[in-house]
């Protein structure tokens, strides 16, 4: 244990750690005379006070002629786990204010240099200037010492209380002390470095709730509810997630633990992540490679960390439901971003073709087939952004919240940078030509939806599109980005930045655009050039595509370009790739021209809010008009902390979806729908359609009838809500089949609202070339002019088609059919000639 393996002092310090934590490998002879293998503890963990405690004032160290005294060392069993170096202001400092305690951590470097004996059992280092007081490792840069803000883990401390005070009564405690040393510190290799990482206070009391109520979900009374570990993004989500599994490898008997992500990227950079620390996992993390691979890694007796995407949770064509993989209750199931709508117990009928016929049959959200697979699992969710108030599924799967750690408080705390928003907008100008045939050419494309369905394309080309995606315009974007971002970096701002476009060929003709303007920033080597386009691909995608699509390794080659500061890369285009999980600190500015929501929308700006050096902040530059959108997401981010019960109305939900149960099967009254459940896959298909003719039959006039499906369509949204709200309880899982046929019915009669029309493909093509056509960008200002759109028409129908639809054996559902494809002014004399027939 003295003598030093290497001359490299994190190398050392590693092993050392490995030591402290695994205990020491010995061998002696017995009494017998036999080897005996066995391990020394350096620490006793289990009864933190049999261990000796011991804080020494300017403890002199020696070594190669050097001789320095740290303010105070704190030993543990005589090995010294602490050292803290202490600085104070005075009347011939030279020093501002909060420059001092950088002084102190100068100091320590100089320590590392000249005794670097000192270190090498060194667990963590504290620095104060008596104002402030923070806590770094060996390899810490100044950026991440950081301070800790708890005494007791429940609440920030009080502002009278001295940070020094905190934070030796937070973090040194004897019990805390052993704690961080043996559950809390990782070494992580990063591109060829070793760094050494301590957890910060969020992470540390957050793990630490979170194994508390896993072992009380994985009781035999337990809910199997351990809850949702809400920490923004930047502030060590990831990290969090793998001290929890290395503590609870140890707490609980063994556990197997799965981690599910809901895309395959992410599911590639958590795995990084987790396989990058394995030594505190104490075993090498998999990832399951398909569905056959998964149910062979979780049919083990014990063990193991098992990655995977929550899609492998799907029952196979043949299967009914997804098979029973395990009963134990100690393979614990961690769920990243766990508030998305994937991990939900709905129940929805589908339609499939089976040997060239269609069949129907019911399927289930992920949630639903992994309780299948592991019935007694324990499920706990981490996530970035929060909870939506109207989402009921994250809490019904998971549990309540554990741990609440904020955008405010995180850059409160130095963990992450300010995120600032500057909007550039494009105002728009009608082509004079243009402008007196804009509206019928809209109408002419359009001429087969509705008005609603025409509105929203019109508000969807008006407001983004047409800004966005005109060659005019994007010669005028890529001049702005080239011209701010080369403005960015001569005002000191080294660093990187991405532009997000909404699809892949725009991200081509952008970069197009911005290589027209600077040719030197074009380099055919993905290890060379400033600017790249990350996106996946085929060999079908059209030929201006071919050039940017990479395989995997080649893309995490721009990655690891992209994450080193000194690199020459400066700009990537993306689409949808690296909007989520991907971490450069030196990333500084984001180029908006896609319109994004919601907690998609704060995932993708959170990749600018990382510490770096002197970073003051990130960057979120506007194109698009997101700012109403970001406000309603800061607001849901940020309301009430996040910390309302959404447990609270469970009875008053299971009671509203009852009595919404019964006014279905009210409207159903007569018809046995109940017949689908013993039905062929075949039947099931009619008996969804007879039951929608069943509902159009209850009226006898065209407007009944219009009464009848919104009645239907109504209070079956409405039972689907409550449903929602009341999971898992069984009266719920005893009425979802039914529901899932009532959500079939419905969606019978809500398209029949709908008019045929081209394809969206056909009709985004028509309406790109329609605005390119008519849109000219002047210059980029804070606001748009919008594009007005008439309603459009629709033909009348011929004498042999109304003919042709008497005949069909659902008459009142033949004749909506019909009738959505009827002019307004016609609908009355289709009416009589389908009545006679």
């Amino acid at each position: 244990m003295l003598r030093a393996e290497s001359q490299d002092l994190v190398h050392n310090n590693r092993a050392f750690q490995n030591m402290l934590v695994n205990g020491v490998d010995v061998e002696y002879r017995g009494q017998d005379g036999e080897t005996v293998y066995d391990k020394v503890w350096l620490f006793d963990f289990a009864k933190p006070a049999e261990n000796e405690f011991l804080a020494v004032n300017q403890f002199t160290v020696i070594e190669d002629g050097n001789t320095r005294r740290p303010d105070i060392i704190l030993f543990v069993n005589g090995l010294p786990l602490v050292v803290i170096e202490l600085k104070r202001p005075d009347e011939d400092s030279r020093f501002e204010d909060d420059e001092i305690i950088w002084d102190a951590y100068k100091q320590l470097q100089t320590y590392k240099r000249e005794i670097p004996g000192l270190f090498r059992y060194n667990a963590f280092l504290l620095i104060s200037d008596g104002q402030d007081a923070m806590a770094g490792t060996i390899t810490s840069n100044r950026e991440w010492f950081v301070p800790w803000k708890t005494i007791d883990g429940k609440k920030i401390a009080d502002f009278k209380i001295p940070p020094m005070e905190v934070l030796l009564r937070g973090m040194c405690k004897p019990e805390i002390l052993l704690d961080l040393t043996r559950h809390f510190i990782v070494f992580e290799d990063d591109h060829g470095k070793v760094i050494k990482k301590l957890a910060r206070y969020h992470q540390y009391h957050a793990v630490n709730r979170a194994v508390e109520k896993t072992k009380l979900a994985c009781m035999p009374d337990g809910d199997r509810k351990c809850g949702v570990v809400w920490h923004t993004q930047g502030s060590g989500k990831s990290l969090s997630m793998i001290f929890y599994a290395g503590k609870l490898a140890l707490e609980l008997d063994n556990p197997t633990i799965v981690v599910l992500t809901d895309r395959n990227d992410l599911d590639g950079q958590l795995f990084d992540n987790f396989a990058r620390c394995s030594e505190i996992l104490r075993q090498q993390p998999v990832q399951a490679e398909s569905r056959a691979h998964l149910r062979e890694l979780l049919s083990v007796a014990s063990g193991g960390i098992v990655f995977t995407t929550i899609q492998k949770f799907s029952p196979e064509s043949e299967e009914g439901k997804f098979p029973i993989l395990s009963e134990r209750r100690n393979i614990i199931v961690i769920a990243d971003e766990a508030h998305r709508s994937q991990y939900g117990f709905d129940a929805k009928f589908r339609e499939r073709e089976v040997e060239g016929e269609k069949v129907t049959e019911i399927s289930y959200g992920f949630a639903k087939h992994m309780r299948d697979a592991l019935p007694n699992a324990p499920f706990i969710g981490f996530t970035g952004t929060p909870i939506e108030l109207n989402d009921r599924s994250t809490p019904a799967v998971f549990g309540d919240y554990i741990d609440i750690y904020d955008i405010e408080q995180a850059v409160n705390d130095g963990v992450t940078v300010r995120i600032f928003y500057e909007s550039r907008l494009s105002k728009l100008d009608l082509v004079k030509e243009a402008r007196e045939t804009l509206d019928a050419d809209f109408s002419q494309i359009t001429r087969d939806w509705d008005l609603y369905e025409a509105e929203k394309l019109k508000s969807r080309w008006s407001r983004l599109e047409a800004v966005v995606g005109s060659k005019d315009n994007l010669k005028k974007l890529a001049a702005d980005i080239v011209s701010h971002f080369e403005k960015r970096l001569e005002d000191a701002m080294d660093g990187k930045g991405m532009i997000v476009c909404m699809t892949r060929q725009m991200c081509v003709d952008l970069y197009n655009e911005i290589i027209a303007l600077r040719p030197e920033w074009h380099d055919d080597d993905d290890l060379r050039g400033q600017i790249k386009v990350i996106m996946t691909g085929s060999a079908a995608d059209d030929e201006p595509l071919q050039p940017h699509i990479r395989n995997k390794g080649r893309r995490m080659k721009i990655r690891d370009r992209m994450q080193d500061p000194n690199d020459p890369l400066k700009l990537v285009i993306v689409c949808d790739m690296w909007l989520t999980g991907f971490d450069a600190p030196c990333l500084h500015t984001m180029y908006f021209l896609k319109w994004l929501q919601g907690h998609n929308l704060m995932q993708a700006i959170a990749r600018v809010n990382r510490v770096f050096r002197d970073k003051p902040g990130g960057l979120i530059v506007d194109y698009v008009g997101l700012l109403y959108d970001l406000k309603y997401a800061m607001a849901n981010y940020t309301r009430n902390g996040g910390r309302g019960n959404p447990a609270d109305y469970k009875d008053q939900a299971v009671a509203l979806m009852l009595e919404k149960y019964e006014i279905v099967q009210d409207l159903f009254y007569g018809f046995d729908y109940m017949r689908i459940f013993s039905a062929s896959p075949k039947e099931k298909l009619g008996i969804v359609r007879e039951g929608a003719d069943f509902i159009l039959s209850l009226g006898r006039t065209e407007d009944e009838r219009a009464q009848e499906k919104k009645r239907l369509i109504q209070h079956v949204t409405e039972l689907s809500k409550a449903f929602a709200l009341s999971v898992p309880d069984p009266e719920a899982e005893r009425i979802r089949d039914e529901l899932a046929y009532f959500q079939a019915v419905k969606a019978i009669l809500v398209k029949l609202e709908r008019r045929p029309a081209k394809s969206k493909y056909e009709m985004n093509s028509a309406i790109k070339e329609l605005v390119s056509k008519s849109i000219t960008t002047e210059e980029i200002i804070d606001v748009f002019d919008a594009v007005g759109i008439k309603k459009p028409e629709i033909s009348i129908l011929s004498e042999e088609f109304l003919a042709e639809v008497r005949d069909l054996p659902q008459k009142n559902l033949a004749y909506e059919v019909l009738k959505k494809t009827a002019l307004r002014r016609d609908k009355d004399q289709i009416s009589q000639k389908f009545d006679s027939g």
